[in-house]
């Protein structure tokens, strides 16, 4: 389908001919999937460069610009975010000359809609030059990137109250699908920067070259924004590991105290349950028992022994960090071990003085 509009300072005709070019007018000829025969139609009577028709013609998603003989081609995307694991990118290409503007795109895409919502907040872009309504297509598409962000900022708010209360595998899986998104839409944003910024430059002497400064400002917004969601995806799974853990010490706390109450019962049960001893005669117990429940408490003690010397049972905080920076100061500075001791003994110091406040 193809629509062309027809406007100057004076009127706007939405029933425009491509011949109003040489009668003063500014033409935009808006192109939606067109067909091989309106492709070569509109080729032949704007003089299109061959390449960059290719390039349509192959379906190319890389966000750019290039400066042909008699007019710029350029590929700018339109992105729609479903879900954690669905960002829809649409092309939409652009061929600006002298007095007339073509763009090309799907028909997921109502750019004259943008542009009428563009046209009732800034009534002169119909009423300035071709290079103004090109700027201000620029402007609606990181308008609509802004929208974006915003989806996925309410995702992630999201993720982070669902991990507090109801931590799941799946959430994870969308932290990680919502992460690369991130990434990629990161990535569309340098691309349209470096679009805005190289015909900031090109374009410096214009007068409607203004609309591209404050597109340029809101990309740069846009990147800064997508750093810290960025960053606050990652806070959020974080979060999530720490309360998966919290959870499973909470598990593991419950089947802890089960194990000890029935700790006792499984060992009078398994002592008395042994052949050879007579529960009817216990008051004369066979030598190899006492010689079982002495090897039994040899074994317990020295056990006891390992643990409290490893610092895995009955240890203070403080004695823990005291032998540990004292190790280390000592692999530090072998030669000066009174230092690294003295060193040592204030931080403990320390540590015993903040537990005891």
């Amino acid at each position: 389908m193809q629509t062309i509009i027809s406007y100057n300072e004076r009127e706007v005709r939405h029933d425009g001919s491509h011949d109003d070019v040489n009668h003063g007018y500014n033409v935009w000829v808006d192109l939606v999937d067109p067909s091989p025969s309106e492709m070569q139609d509109i080729e032949r009577s704007f003089h299109l460069d061959a390449k960059a028709v290719e390039t349509i013609k192959n379906k190319s998603k890389k966000p750019q610009v290039r400066i042909l003989d008699k007019h710029k081609f350029t590929i700018a995307l339109d992105m729609k975010f479903k879900d954690a694991a669905t960002l829809k990118t649409e092309p939409i290409y652009m061929f600006l000359g002298r007095g007339w503007l073509i763009t090309i795109h799907a028909k997921t895409i109502d750019l004259q809609s943008k542009v009428l919502a563009l046209e009732e907040k800034n009534h002169p872009i119909l009423a300035s030059s071709i290079d103004a309504l090109y700027y201000n297509i620029l402007s609606a598409f990181v308008e609509s990137y802004e929208q974006l962000l915003t989806a996925i900022e309410l995702s992630i708010t999201e993720y982070e109250q669902r991990s507090l209360y109801r931590p799941t595998r799946k959430m994870l899986e969308h932290l990680d699908s919502l992460a690369r998104q991130i990434i990629i839409l990161r990535r569309h944003f340098w691309h349209m920067r470096d679009i805005i910024n190289f015909l900031m430059h090109l374009e410096e002497d214009k007068q409607d070259v203004k609309y591209l400064k404050i597109v340029y400002d809101d990309i740069n917004q846009l990147i800064e924004l997508t750093e810290s969601y960025r960053e606050t995806v990652n806070s959020t799974r974080e979060l999530y590991i720490a309360n998966v853990s919290l959870q499973m010490n909470d598990t593991v706390k419950t089947l802890t105290i089960f194990s000890a109450i029935l700790l006792p019962l499984t060992f009078i049960t398994g002592l008395f349950g042994m052949n050879g001893l007579d529960l009817n005669n216990i008051s004369k117990l066979p030598a190899g028992f006492a010689l079982i429940v002495m090897a039994m408490g040899m074994i317990s003690a020295t056990l006891f022994v390992f643990f409290k010397k490893k610092e895995w049972i009955m240890a203070k905080e403080a004695e823990i960090m005291h032998h540990r920076f004292e190790e280390s100061e000592q692999k530090k500075n072998p030669d000066n071990e009174d230092a690294s001791k003295e060193m040592a003994e204030k931080t403990r110091d320390k540590i015993v003085d903040s537990e005891a406040g």
